[in-house]
């Protein structure tokens, strides 16, 4: 960057403390889609993980991302296959959604999937499915930063998708 006063990416001017509370509590007026990111671990398991930020990055060529946290136990597991899937949840889907936030067990059990051509669990009935390759991770903090390149994506039913909005799941209305 020129000019008088910029920074270098990375540099900061003013470092200031913010709450964590009250920083949750202001972002939690944003709301946010909610995926489960499933895939296999070296075993050959499925497993999965609930996040809260998704977001497509570049078109060309077809990039997401979305941003585990760093003290789960879910993600090592799906990133050992090197390819992860992308589950957009549906509005009527709040209790998969809380079944795959629990630690530990099965998360598998008893829900209905099947195994894409490229070797991810697939949830069904879910809005869409993007299956994709570990393009880049980069440390961010407490979570870190998953890049995915599209290899497949389709929708699965034309349904609202599952909303976070101010610590409660809910939809979106259409009706204008």
């Amino acid at each position: 960057m020129s000019g008088e006063g910029a920074t270098e990416p990375g540099e900061t001017d003013i470092r200031v403390e913010i709450d964590p509370g009250h920083f949750r509590s202001v972002l939690g007026n944003y709301p946010t889609g909610v995926c489960v990111i499933t895939g296999c671990s070296q075993d050959g398991e499925a497993a999965g993980l609930v996040v809260g930020s998704f977001t497509s990055v570049s078109l060309d060529p077809p990039l997401v991302a979305f941003f585990p946290d760093r003290k789960s136990s879910s993600w090592p597991q799906v990133r050992a296959c090197g390819h992860f899937c992308v589950n957009v949840l549906a509005e009527d889907q709040v209790e998969l959604c809380r079944q795959f936030a629990s630690r530990g067990g099965d998360k598998f059990e008893g829900v209905s999937h099947r195994i894409s051509e490229l070797g991810m669990p697939l949830l069904d009935n879910v809005v869409a499915h993007i299956e994709c390759t570990i393009e880049a991770e980069i440390d961010a903090g407490d979570h870190t930063i998953v890049l995915g390149r599209v290899q497949s994506l389709a929708v699965e039913r034309a349904v609202g998708p599952l909303l976070f909005f101010r610590g409660a799941y809910g939809r979106f209305d259409a009706a204008g």
